[in-house]
């Protein structure tokens, strides 16, 4: 249930670089209210660089706040990391 919020999955973000469009240049898993990255993962731990994943989709997109759930955990959370931007 999405709580009335708008929340669009796997939205494509192209990426700027030297005045050229990539397209398809990354996805995020959830984008919710055009403002909060949500990155999904089934992991047994979280590391450095699925932090710095999403803190450049952060970075790149220029939304402002990203959440990373870890749904290999016993409560989940304690699977729940906060970024921002």
């Amino acid at each position: 249930m999405s709580r009335g919020l708008a929340v669009s999955s796997q939205v494509e973000v192209p990426i700027t670089y030297g005045g050229e469009i990539i397209e398809g240049g990354f996805r995020l898993d959830l984008l919710v209210e055009e403002l909060v990255i949500v990155e999904l993962k089934c992991v047994d731990h979280i590391l450095p660089v699925h932090h710095a994943q999403l803190l450049s989709y952060l970075k790149l997109s220029k939304r402002p706040l990203g959440l990373l759930i870890n749904f290999n955990v016993k409560l989940l959370k304690d699977g729940i990391t906060r970024l921002a931007n």
